[in-house]
């Protein structure tokens, strides 16, 4: 069927020069940048606002949900790692689905990478905005209406929030300083005190729409110039965090690391979505492989140097806020600045940390909006987009429709959309990537006629590695946790069933692969970045695959309606 027909490594490298009506991408970058273009991804949001919510919800035990998840991001590493070396285009998990699974899987991953570069950089925005606003505030002196640095349905719903709550007794001032209500007045007041027009209250995120149209015109304007403000973003912020990490070391109060892990396995698992944010961007840099001076050697490279610097940062940074303050104070949506404004001697570094802050997200920012206009040009070039997509500015040489369509896809959302909301479906899409690409390299080693990539995972047969780790998780879970075993067996209704659903899709999936790697004899590196990523997605709650299913059904009807029709692989066929 055509919908499953592969295309050769050959034809995709040949269309990458061959398509573009202005010629090929300009090359500029080498390991030290690509490496830099994966911190600048990597160090953001997650270490300077999700991680609060993370160690609020698992304490100081989140560093074990940072090393897990460091390690999967790491195994899926690999993948990435070889394929960016076999296939050095800018298609990303895209192209490598196309090579690996057929057209129809390359759509569906196509698809699901909007949801991590354009939807992901939604949530970017509206942080660096929460940093933007405070470093305003603090520097000039001039607090902004809370209607302009707050979307409408958040604030609409928090208006709601604390309407029952005076209702019930309680006084602004006290729902400003309970944990669990702080930052709900920031919402009621910008509903409260919104302009209206038509009846409707004029609420949106100013901040988070000027980040967004700056960063589109740098992308627009080359990948030279992205490459230098990247670099010299990294290097800002690199250095405030080390001087965070040393700085807070000397005010560390080891109580506070115990009880380690608070509210068990459940409450650290809480916080994997906002942990695994932290860690993706890494796999944008493969999407830069056109621009690359020697992309089989230096892609590898980048993403493997970057995560490595990254983990260790996420678990030294982890560590000294959880041992200044109580992991249950950090549930705020800037906890580096927080943890230091609590220390009387530390206030300016709460200044410099939200400098940094505003640095950082707009780096990653950076990157991302890098990512999606080249995976769509890859798409175009392929005909399952309208060629505008594939266009490349004549001067600039960058992908110029895609770019401003990007803009405009992260634009949009910042006015309504839920940063929670969006952090857990922007997970899901990259999850989903991930085991794709993993399982991808699976299938291409069990090709013999597939080419040789000059980066290879290294081989570790899992023919018995595989079914053990089942089998340990199958005894442990019987016979070592009854809690945990009759929780997702005890079922007193059909939402129930839908919640603990991702796991029993996760442990029937477990069964099955691990039968498959004993008689295929599975690389043992690729199998555990699959496995890990799919536990990880049966983690994200059955809300976050409904929302990633509507998505993708969204796509196929989009794919069956246009992309099938135009697909120039399905036209070379007949």
């Amino acid at each position: 069927m055509s919908l499953f027909r592969k295309k050769s490594i050959e034809s995709i490298l040949k269309n990458a020069e061959a398509e573009s009506p202005h010629g090929s991408l300009a090359k500029h970058l080498g390991v030290r940048d690509l490496t830099a273009f994966g911190i600048a991804a990597i160090i953001g949001a997650g270490i300077f606002s999700t991680i609060g919510k993370a160690s609020a919800d698992g304490g100081p035990g989140v560093i074990l949900l940072f090393i897990f998840t460091a390690l999967a991001c790491s195994f899926a590493a690999f993948a990435y790692a070889e394929f960016a070396s076999l296939i050095p285009v800018s298609g990303s998990a895209y192209t490598y689905s196309y090579v690996a699974f057929g057209e129809l899987f390359a759509w569906i991953i196509g698809w699901a990478l909007i949801m991590e570069y354009a939807i992901g950089n939604v949530t970017v925005a509206i942080s660096w905005s929460d940093y933007f606003t405070t470093l305003f505030h603090n520097v000039f002196h001039v607090k902004m209406n809370e209607w302009l640095c707050l979307d409408y349905f958040t604030a609409k719903q928090n208006f709601g929030l604390v309407n029952e709550l005076l209702k019930n007794g309680k006084s602004i001032e006290e729902i400003n300083k309970a944990p669990e209500t702080l930052g709900l007045i920031e919402g009621y007041a910008a509903y409260r005190t919104a302009p209206q027009f038509l009846g409707m209250h004029l609420i949106f995120d100013l901040p988070a729409l000027i980040i967004n149209v700056l960063i589109t015109m740098l992308v627009y304007r080359g990948i030279k110039e992205s490459r230098n403000a990247s670099n010299m973003m990294v290097v800002i912020k690199i250095v405030v965090v080390l001087v965070v990490i040393f700085v807070g070391a000397f005010y560390v109060n080891t109580s506070n690391w115990d009880p380690f892990l608070p509210n068990g396995l459940p409450g650290l698992l809480k916080g994997i979505s906002a942990v695994f944010f932290a860690y993706i961007g890494f796999d944008a840099i493969s999407t830069t492989a056109e621009e690359c001076r020697n992309p089989q050697r230096d892609l590898p490279r980048g993403i493997l140097y970057s995560i490595i610097i990254c983990t260790v940062l996420y678990v030294a940074i982890a560590l000294v806020i959880t041992g200044m303050v109580n992991y249950s104070e950090l549930n705020v949506g800037d906890p580096l600045a927080y943890v230091f404004e609590k220390v009387k001697s530390l206030h300016w570094l709460s200044g410099v940390i939200a400098v940094s802050a505003v640095v950082a997200m707009a780096s990653v920012m950076l990157v991302f909006q890098l990512g999606q206009p080249r995976i769509w040009m890859s798409m175009s070039r392929d005909g399952l987009l309208p060629p505008a997509f594939a266009r490349i500015h004549p001067k600039y040489k960058t992908p110029s429709f895609s770019t401003v369509i990007t803009g405009l896809l992260v634009a949009v959302p910042i006015f309504f959309v839920d940063i929670n909301m969006v952090t857990d479906i922007c997970s899901a899409g990259t999850l989903f990537a991930f085991c794709l690409v993993c399982g991808g390299v699976l299938k291409l080693r069990m090709d013999p006629t597939a080419p040789s990539s000059k980066f290879k995972t290294p081989y570790i047969n899992a023919k018995f590695i595989v079914p053990a780790i089942f089998l340990i998780c199958l005894f442990l879970l019987v016979f070592k946790d009854q809690a945990t075993l009759q929780f997702y067996l005890h079922v007193d209704s059909f939402t129930n069933f839908l919640t603990k659903l991702p796991i029993y899709f996760f442990f029937v999936g477990f069964a099955i692969f691990s039968v498959m790697a004993f008689r295929f004899n599975f690389s043992l590196i690729p199998s555990l970045g699959l496995l890990c990523c799919f536990y990880m997605l049966s983690q994200l709650g059955h809300k976050n695959w409904l929302y990633f299913s509507v998505w993708l059904i969204i796509g196929l009807i989009i794919y069956f309606v246009y992309g099938r029709k135009h697909s120039k692989l399905a036209h070379s066929i007949k």
